[in-house]
């Protein structure tokens, strides 16, 4: 194998080995009493389901790079995992989405009250785990990484609600900064920035400095967000887990639309205005697909592409600074490996 290839295949040993551990936690965090059939059997599927476990490998690499013993987050970490569970299983709700993790969502298997009330049930779980893992820590950290959970959720609702708002108010006038401010509030914030700050919180004993991590995840968890926007245009269903266009179906002001919104011009700008003040359900496959050629034609999928490598190479750049306090070791070298390893599974 090349260099990159053994690369990717050391990360991906990795994270299934983060996937493995968690899900077990998360599995035995939830209730199997009843009532199983509408609630605890519902609240299992989705973190039953194979996932890439970044969140948690994050929370835990960063933990023992900053000195913590080698479980010392993990109670942590699974919180992290079943949160992102809970805003999966809302998420879905919200995007009307058929397919979650190759499989059919909870809404469309046990309808959409089951489904609110299993996400909700995942949220609560996580909160008493968290309150488990954080009994062991001395108050005043204890009161630290509450202070990063509930910073975190606050960010992601805000997140949500901004995009729900984009959609609402059909807003057309966006811009890539636009975009990136949404998607700091919305993904970045739960997906790499929490799980890193709190890992070093509690593995350096609440003696980091958290600031340049923030800098570190925005640009490396914005990257991850693009690419995902883009493989939401350009992949296979089977691979990617979701629903293909989805995210076009559901009007999402994702960068690809952004740029086309702000370079269409005539006639192509006003099918996709048109395209964009329908419902989702008025919204059909010739639409979609005549929008996402447009994407072709304008060069947005090329731009996206560019712009999310240009973030990318930012977020190596602040590496060694956000790590400046970190201690070598395997989990160092996991960390700093993930931003090639995006660049290679980007291409």
């Amino acid at each position: 194998m090349t260099t990159t290839e053994t690369l990717v295949a050391e990360v991906d040993t990795h994270l299934r080995g983060v996937a493995k551990s968690v899900r077990r936690a998360m599995l035995d965090a939830i209730p199997d009493g009843e009532p199983v059939q509408w609630l605890y059997g519902p609240m299992r599927e989705y973190p039953s389901r194979p996932g890439k476990a970044l969140r948690p490998a994050l929370c835990l690499s960063a933990c023992r790079a900053y000195g913590g013993e080698p479980d010392a987050a993990l109670g942590i970490a699974v919180a992290i995992e079943l949160l992102h569970n809970a805003f999966l299983v809302h998420d879905d709700i919200a995007d009307g989405s058929e397919m979650r993790r190759g499989r059919p969502t909870l809404a469309a298997t046990h309808g959409m009250p089951a489904a609110l009330n299993a996400g909700d049930g995942l949220a609560i779980i996580a909160g008493q785990v968290l309150r488990r893992a954080t009994r062991s820590l001395p108050a005043d950290l204890a009161d630290a990484v509450w202070h990063e959970f509930d910073m975190m959720a606050l960010r992601t609702l805000e997140g949500q609600a901004i995009e729900l708002g984009w959609q609402a108010d059909n807003v057309e006038d966006l811009r890539p900064d636009d975009y990136l401010e949404l998607i700091m509030h919305k993904t970045c914030w739960y997906t790499t920035i929490h799980p890193l700050r709190v890992g070093a919180l509690v593995g350096s004993a609440g003696t980091a400095d958290l600031a340049p991590l923030v800098r570190f995840g925005f640009h490396f968890g914005a990257a991850f967000q693009i690419r995902d926007d883009l493989l939401n245009l350009v992949g296979d269903e089977q691979s990617y887990g979701k629903e293909i266009l989805g995210d076009l179906y559901e009007g999402k002001r994702t960068l690809p639309l952004v740029h086309l919104l702000s370079t269409a011009t005539g006639e192509d700008l006003a099918l996709v205005r048109d395209y964009l003040r329908r419902n989702r359900s008025e919204r059909t496959p010739e639409m979609v697909t005549a929008v996402r050629e447009l994407m072709d034609g304008y060069g947005s999928l090329t731009f996206t592409t560019e712009y999310a490598e240009g973030i990318l190479s930012v977020a190596e750049e602040y590496f060694e600074q956000a790590f400046a306090d970190a201690r070598p070791g395997p989990d160092l070298d996991f960390l700093r490996a993930l931003v090639p390893y995006v660049w290679a599974r980007w291409r």
